[in-house]
């Protein structure tokens, strides 16, 4: 499986938070301490929307090696401030290593990263593909889960309801996979953003999903540790999602609840459950 954060709030050099914490997302892809796999070696990938530009879209940058020792990725990252950017490791679940198959991926403005899997994808993987609306499918560039899953949100919905189209892909999944014989198909943690706004999804049909968590609002935290120097120069709606803690500092880090999304944005975050929204067929285009 793989590993991934979010990050949303004031804006900082991206190695302030890939690279600098005891436990950071270049130390999990040498030693995940949650994952299914130890190491997450098999590519990597960052997205961010830049600082007072005139760049509209996200900025993206991705490549096949391990993230412990690229240049190109430290160069980037010591160089460029954001106040909203993901990053991802990965470990992949039967396909290739490729660049068109890391994370994160885009649409416009539209960044999605995953980690889990849909078990047996092979078996149905071109009735999900049918389902993608025939404008966009020329854009899906790999041969993921992961990527099929974001392009069927774009058809179901993304752009306006975010939740509703994670949960019409949710659904439309387990019926697929149940028509061929497989059970519990779905394992996910997601991230997806559109420059605004992060919604973090949890969700598995087994009810043992992924690890994910979110970190505590920066009052509450400063209270906690008001010697922490960092944590004074933090705006108080900055907020992340990790696949898994960065560190050990007490009280930082809570653990997403099973079948639940939150979704963060200015001025606070909110948590909701999440079910899957089973549709009628293979989709509005099979």
């Amino acid at each position: 499986m793989c590993r991934w954060i979010a990050y949303s709030g004031t804006p900082v050099l991206l190695s302030q938070v890939l690279f600098q914490p005891e436990h950071s997302l270049i130390d999990q892809s040498l030693l995940s301490r949650m994952g299914v796999e130890t190491t997450n070696g098999d590519g990597f990938g960052m997205g961010w929307y830049p600082q007072d530009t005139e760049v509209a879209d996200s900025a993206v940058l991705r490549d096949v090696g391990p993230a412990w020792n690229d240049r190109n990725l430290q160069e980037v990252a010591h160089h460029t401030r954001s106040g909203l950017f993901f990053g991802h490791i990965r470990a992949p679940t039967g396909t290739a290593v490729q660049q068109s198959n890391c994370h994160p991926f885009r649409s416009g403005r539209w960044l999605w990263m995953h980690n889990g899997m849909i078990s047996a994808f092979r078996r149905f993987r071109r009735v999900l593909a049918l389902a993608v609306d025939p404008v966009l499918y020329p854009d899906i560039e790999g041969s993921t889960d992961s990527e099929v899953t974001f392009f069927l949100a774009l058809t179901f919905g993304l752009a306006d309801d975010p939740p509703g189209a994670v949960a019409r892909v949710a659904g439309l999944v387990e019926t697929t996979a149940k028509t061929h014989g497989v059970p519990h198909p779905l394992q996910m943690t997601v991230a997806v953003t559109d420059g605004e706004r992060v919604w973090a999804f949890r969700y598995s049909g087994e009810g043992r999903s992924r690890s994910l968590y979110v970190s505590t609002k920066v009052d509450a935290l400063r209270a906690l540790h008001p010697d922490v120097a960092f944590l004074r120069e933090l705006l108080d709606e900055t907020r992340l999602v990790v696949s898994e803690p960065l560190g050990d500092l007490p009280g930082a880090w809570n653990e997403v609840p099973e079948s639940s999304y939150g979704v963060v944005k200015p001025g606070g975050g909110v948590l909701h459950r999440f079910r899957p929204e089973y549709v009628d067929g293979p989709g509005p285009w099979g």
